[in-house]
């Protein structure tokens, strides 16, 4: 039975870090901004490590794979949403760019490391 501890998985601990850091950026955004991109943005962050601990629980190497891919694909949604954010609102998301690039790669040699 596969259980990994999601605490201690660098991937996890890279993603909550970005969290705070959207948290950060999008209590920058305009008061009439409440419920588009803010909101957006908020639930696809948190997504990134709960559905890396949701895996992390899973029983076989596919299905915490399937999860990774759910992460992955949430981290791509948040990077064009920061794009967006410096696009639309003049924001200096660069640096918080860069580092879900970063952790793109991380989940990326992870699920290639649990599937060999």
């Amino acid at each position: 039975m596969l259980k990994h501890n999601f605490r201690k998985l660098e991937i996890w601990i890279q993603a909550m870090n970005i969290v705070k850091e959207i948290y950060e950026i999008i209590a920058q955004f305009p008061v009439d901004e409440r419920f588009g991109l803010k909101s957006q943005m908020s639930r696809c962050a948190v997504s990134v490590p709960s559905n890396i601990a949701e895996g992390s629980s899973r029983s076989s190497i596919k299905e915490f794979s399937y999860f990774l891919d759910i992460a992955l694909g949430s981290s791509f949604e948040l990077e064009t949403q920061l794009i967006l954010a410096q696009e639309l609102f003049n924001l200096e998301t660069n640096l918080t760019i860069e580092k879900c690039q970063n952790l793109q790669r991380m989940i990326i040699g992870f699920k290639q490391k649990i599937n060999n």
